[in-house]
């Protein structure tokens, strides 16, 4: 019942998650045949796929500023415009169109990503529950089961644009439940007239770029060091990326059920030193046995810290910054796919793929050694009810 109570209460938000979910698993799923309808290099795919991550990085900075323009809307809005994108870029025929689909695609779903979030926070902030595992957890799910779906629609022989059609009508069913509520501040907070703990905010969002870099590393380099340096086949090397998927929704539902009465900080510290020795097993991997074990609890490892962390900068801030706060530790974090590919990339390039992942491996031991007691700190003096180690 407890576990209904929280669906019931993060209901809005939830709602943007599985949007977002079944969006990106529909295109991620399709990429091949999109890919092929424009005809272009990898490198040129590439850079395509690099323009959509701008526009998502913007988008996250800008929520804030469109939620006051259109206020209870602006959910919607988001949802509606990467729907669009992607309709767009499932008739797409040329490198140009492409790009523009993929911008308006990363963009809307950037903007829906942020007020979920912020909505999370919210209902964290009125239930007194932690809720962002559970509503990110859910999130997988929905990816793994849109992606499933999307296979099977391919395989009757529908293609991108019908694909991509059913997810505007998903939007359009799923419309009345992405209307946020109107919610007034408090003369406590109208009168305050302390500004947002920046330092605080962006440090918190250093922690949510260290978790998406595990995330990245794993889920774009997985299937490569299983087929190059493990010598699997394809079907092998699939198997990387859909066991840190695994791990990770496992991991965010499990520590919403199982890992409510920890102190948030001490979950964090702990399922960063589980991240780093999955990747170090990855890395180290003599057999596909050991590097699917590695990717399995590296996906287990990342998969609450991002969350956490995002829901405590929510806790911090009063709650007029919240979606501000939101905004801008989400678009920090989300920088690590930017990043994840080239560290990967100059690390491999130079010294090996196992090495590169023992370089994310060490950056994962380094969040659970420094990055976090330090934000502790800082948070336990900005909030003190904050629980920082346990």
């Amino acid at each position: 019942m407890r576990l209904l109570d929280d669906i019931i209460a993060s209901r809005r938000a939830l709602m943007g998650f599985v949007i977002v979910g079944f969006g990106w698993a529909a295109f991620s799923a399709q990429m091949p045949v999109i890919k092929g309808q424009i005809g272009v290099s990898d490198g040129a795919w590439g850079t395509l796929i690099l323009i959509g991550s701008t526009g998502a990085i913007m988008a996250m900075w800008l929520a804030p500023l469109l939620h006051r323009l259109i206020g209870r809307w602006a959910m919607i809005a988001g949802a509606a415009v990467m729907a669009s994108g992607f309709v767009l870029a499932g008739a797409a025929q040329t490198s140009l169109v492409m790009g523009i689909a993929l911008f308006l695609a990363a963009g809307g779903s950037g903007i829906a990503d942020v007020l979920a979030n912020a909505e999370v926070s919210e209902a964290e902030a009125s239930t007194g529950r932690s809720l962002m595992n559970l509503n990110h957890g859910l999130f997988s799910v929905s990816y793994a089961l849109a992606a499933v779906a999307v296979g099977v629609a391919r395989e009757g022989g529908y293609g991108p644009v019908a694909i991509f059609s059913v997810l505007m009508l998903a939007v359009a069913i799923l419309s009345p439940w992405l209307i946020l509520p109107v919610r007034t501040l408090t003369e406590e907070d109208t009168q305050d007239a302390s500004g947002m703990p920046r330092l605080l905010v962006w440090v918190g969002g250093l922690v949510v770029l260290s978790a998406f870099l595990g995330e990245a590393a794993s889920e774009g380099w997985s299937a490569l060091h299983v087929e190059r340096t493990l010598g699997g086949g394809p079907a092998e090397g699939a198997m990387g990326p859909a066991l840190l998927a695994t791990g990770m929704a496992v991991g965010r539902l499990g520590g919403h059920i199982f890992g409510a009465s920890w102190p948030p900080f001490r979950l964090m510290v702990v399922a960063s030193c589980i991240a780093g020795l999955g990747l170090a097993l990855a890395g180290m991997a003599t057999g596909l046995p050991m590097a699917y074990a590695g990717f399995l609890l590296g996906g287990l490892g990342v998969s609450v810290v991002g969350p956490l962390a995002l829901g405590l900068v929510g806790q911090a801030v009063r709650p007029k910054y919240r979606l501000a706060a939101i905004s801008q530790a989400a678009a920090l974090g989300y920088a690590a796919f930017f990043l994840g590919p080239v560290i990967m990339g100059f690390v491999a390039e130079g010294f090996g793929l196992r090495v590169s992942f023992y370089v994310v491996a060490g950056i994962m031991f380094a969040v659970a050694a420094l990055l976090l007691p330090s934000w502790g700190r800082m948070l336990g003096r900005q909030r003190p009810h904050i629980p920082s180690s346990g």
